[in-house]
């Protein structure tokens, strides 16, 4: 098995030089790797924010980046089992969040079913869930979500064409998953220009929600520790 290729963004590494209050691993999508511009872009605004961001590539992304040549991700439970070891690798004193972009979200949230992982993460953040495989509405990816043993935040644009917003509504969604979404967005966030907001408001806007999510977790905790 490939060893992964990590890359972390401190508070340290940017002008905001007070430390950081959380740590983020974040996953990326099927077809783009952690170097992707959307991963590095949301990675460095959130180490401004005091957010460590650990960014990995799966096995088979780093054979993919490695060879140049394209290929499909391995099945979800090989992609448990590579986020689950980046998780054990890195151990912190911080609070620990984990998510990802499109597939490296659904994996974070299904990697929050199990035991392993229980009193290890103390948040998901999904960006892009992909609710259902383009085209195939009918084929909820949803059944799991109940059963995360973490509070829970999906950042969705509105026009996502894998769980828009007019379906989304529709779904049996739990309380504890908390449900952001971005103006007229696609599943790259991308607005249309029409809409009068472009993608980097977005972004921005999809950085404020995983920062605000993360410091109410964490003033939650230091408050309970009182």
């Amino acid at each position: 098995m490939n060893k992964p290729h990590i890359s972390v963004f401190t508070p340290a590494q940017t002008s905001n030089k007070r430390p950081a209050i959380a740590r983020f691993i974040f996953a990326h999508g099927a077809g783009a790797g952690m170097d992707s511009d959307f991963m590095r872009d949301v990675a460095n605004k959130l180490a401004a924010l005091q957010i460590e961001v650990l960014r990995f590539n799966f096995p088979y992304m780093q054979v993919m980046s490695e060879s140049g040549k394209r290929r499909p991700p391995t099945r979800m439970p090989t992609l448990l089992d590579a986020y689950l070891a980046i998780v054990e690798q890195h151990k912190t004193d911080l609070p620990l969040f984990i998510g990802g972009k499109s597939m490296g979200g659904r994996a974070a949230t299904m990697l929050a079913t199990q035991k392993e992982t229980q009193g290890k993460v103390d948040g998901v953040i999904a960006l892009g869930y992909p609710f259902h495989p383009s085209g195939k509405p009918e084929k909820l990816r949803v059944d799991h979500l109940p059963d995360m043993l973490a509070p829970c935040l999906i950042v969705q644009g509105e026009r996502d064409a894998l769980g828009n917003r007019a379906e989304i509504v529709g779904y049996d969604i739990p309380d504890s998953i908390q449900l952001e979404y971005l103006t007229d967005g696609d599943h790259s966030f991308k607005p249309r220009k029409v809409s009068g907001t472009t993608m980097i408001e977005n972004i921005d806007m999809a950085v404020q929600h995983i920062h605000t999510f993360i410091k109410r977790i964490v003033h939650t905790q230091s408050k309970s520790k009182l």
